[in-house]
């Protein structure tokens, strides 16, 4: 069982940056690839950003890419969503999610455990 607790969401002006934490309880974050993932008001909830257990591989939504970067540090047992240059379209719920496959998966279906979301909204 892995808990998520995701913060540092908020309300930001177009072209600033936030940056969002993932807190996981338990020892085996380690064993879990882990991903964001966002969703707007009546919209799906899509794919951001991935990383793999080591951290050495990641992947981006192409919406994102070059803009947001995700990253992972084992031993506080947290991901980080640095997001640049935001615009209003990014505004969306974020969403943490832990993944005990070992591949970066991009659907919602691949993930076992879910963070309770953080707002992001970008005014502009």
């Amino acid at each position: 069982q892995v808990q998520l607790v995701e913060s540092g969401g908020g309300l930001v002006q177009a072209g600033g940056s936030l940056r969002l934490s993932c807190a996981a309880s338990g020892r085996t974050f380690s064993t879990y690839a882990m991903g964001w993932f966002r969703q707007a008001p009546g919209k799906e909830r899509e794919f951001v950003a991935g990383i793999s257990r080591s951290g050495a591989y990641t992947n981006y939504a192409d919406s994102v890419k070059g803009r947001f970067t995700t990253s992972r540090d084992n031993a506080k047992n947290t991901v980080y969503l640095q997001m640049n240059s935001l615009k209003p379209d990014d505004t969306a719920v974020y969403y943490c999610a832990a993944s005990a496959t070992r591949l970066v998966v991009t659907t919602p279906s691949g993930y076992d455990y879910w963070g309770q979301g953080t707002q992001v909204t970008v005014s502009s």
